[in-house]
């Protein structure tokens, strides 16, 4: 019984690396661009069925709804040679075609409006499907669409298909360059907030880390937004491939992500690669063995999140999980030998307040793709030095918001009309308590944290003197 997956692709961003993601998949599963199942594919064992479905003449085509609210990219898809392979029902461009001008009001504002239609089609993918999980989320987080419309997307989602998992793949601004949007901390706070509160798992794609992983370790000099957009998609198909090629554990969804996130406010996930290569280019080949490729992974130069942590600070953070997906020949044995040289090396520094150990999951690769390296893994982790990533955009939005500039645009809308700014404070607040909750994650006696919470920001269960309730007492 395959559990479905449908793909939203909200915003340029989000229908750019969407698009590299399926073009992935096809490849993996020997789809051919119109859809059409190749020749040479007849070697079974994959589940086609959770990202695709079939049509009458038997097309595959993929679950997945492209939205925007400016024509270019999604009239480039439509344009290209994979025209034909996604249902044209499934596309969603607004009338005016005029954007959300990378402004996050707009985007929200425009999705509010255009709410029936995105939701019509949603449940017509949904009662397509024999047992739906979940919806992915591709977007970015600081322009207009991807942003205001992703939010209204996910508060919506949240409201109409409770019990389903929404995981998103978000991607978070380069903050080393001077982005040529400038109220881009104001769009990522308001955006933070909904992936906190309504997103089950996030996917932290950092456009610094990615930029530096192709700068330094793929020695390109100036990488395109192609070129890292296909580290994007390596992530993403390397990701879900423990539900395409199922295997006794990890093949759903819920599987995969219930180890990785204790609690459920922490569920923003970093990832790593290894080895790294990008098309067109006779990368080094070397031997891979499983425990070249997991100690490569705990490396921070191969993670795609850059966390600016201050050496004394990233000395004190810690995984709270870890999974790795190895993909090719892999003799469980193999797995064993390397967990435990990771162990006796202390490669890693888990929390002391639950049971810490490298998860594996093992997969096979895709018969159809031809790679150089017999074995390649993926990370998937919770790390608590993910708060300086949402920190630096905190100090970034209170740079901004002290000289109270550009706020104009947003007023100009019924959100933020007569003046009224509160949704800024609530965001501000919830992500500094998501902030003290990744720094809290830090010590032994985190299970307690919540207890104490005089000012009942996170739980109600507080009282005023800032102790527990002894009634509460665990």
């Amino acid at each position: 019984m395959p559990r479905e997956i449908i793909t939203l692709q909200v915003g340029q961003c989000g229908n750019q690396i969407g698009m590299e993601f399926w073009k992935q998949l096809c490849l993996e599963h020997g789809i051919s661009k119109d859809g059409i199942l190749e020749d040479f594919a007849t070697q079974g064992g994959d589940r086609k069925d959770v990202f695709f479905y079939q049509a009458d003449d038997q097309h595959y085509i993929p679950r997945a709804l492209l939205i925007d609210l400016e024509p270019r990219v999604i009239n480039g898809i439509q344009n290209s040679e994979y025209r034909n392979l996604y249902n044209h029902e499934n596309i969603f461009v607004s009338d005016h075609g005029g954007g959300a001008g990378n402004n996050w009001a707009s985007g929200y504002h425009q999705g509010k409006g255009v709410e029936e239609d995105i939701m019509d089609m949603i449940d017509r993918e949904a009662d397509g499907s024999d047992s739906l999980e979940g919806f992915v989320l591709c977007h970015s987080i600081a322009g207009g669409t991807g942003s205001g419309m992703g939010s209204y997307l996910l508060e919506t989602l949240n409201d109409r298909y409770s019990k389903k998992l929404v995981q998103t793949y978000s991607v978070f601004p380069n903050q080393m360059e001077t982005s040529d949007v400038v109220v881009q901390p104001y769009n990522s706070l308001l955006t933070l907030k909904r992936l906190t509160l309504n997103a089950d798992c996030v996917v932290v794609l950092d456009n610094t880390a990615l930029n530096r992983i192709a700068v330094e370790r793929l020695h390109l000099s100036n990488p395109t937004f192609a070129q890292t957009n296909s580290l994007v998609s390596t992530v993403m198909s390397a990701s879900t491939t423990t539900l395409r090629y199922p295997g006794y554990m990890n093949n759903d969804l819920v599987g995969l992500l219930a180890s990785l996130i204790p609690t459920p406010r922490c569920h923003f996930l970093m990832t790593g690669y290894t080895p790294l290569t990008v098309e067109r280019q006779a990368n080094v080949i070397r031997k891979t063995t499983v425990l070249d490729v997991m100690r490569r992974l705990l490396q921070t130069k191969n993670i795609m999140v850059s966390s600016y942590a201050r050496t004394k600070e990233a000395s004190q953070a810690k995984y709270i999980s870890i999974l790795n997906i190895i993909q090719g020949e892999v003799d469980p044995t193999q797995v064993h030998e390397s967990l435990q040289r990771i162990r006796e090396r202390k490669l890693v520094n888990f929390i002391e307040w639950g049971p810490a150990s490298i998860q594996v999951a093992l997969s096979r690769k895709s018969p159809y793709v031809q790679t150089a390296h017999r074995v390649s893994g993926l990370m998937l982790a919770s790390h608590t030095s993910i708060r300086h990533l949402f920190s630096k955009c905190l100090s970034q939005y209170e740079k901004l918001r002290k000289k109270q500039a550009f706020l104009d645009n947003y007023r100009k809308f019924p959100m933020f009309a007569d003046n009224d700014l509160s949704e800024f404070d609530e965001s501000r607040d919830i992500i500094e308590s998501l902030v003290d909750e990744y720094k809290a994650c830090e010590s032994p006696d985190y299970i307690k944290w919540g207890m104490e919470d005089p000012d009942q920001i996170l739980t109600g269960e507080g009282n005023a003197s800032g102790t527990a309730d002894p009634s509460l007492a665990v």
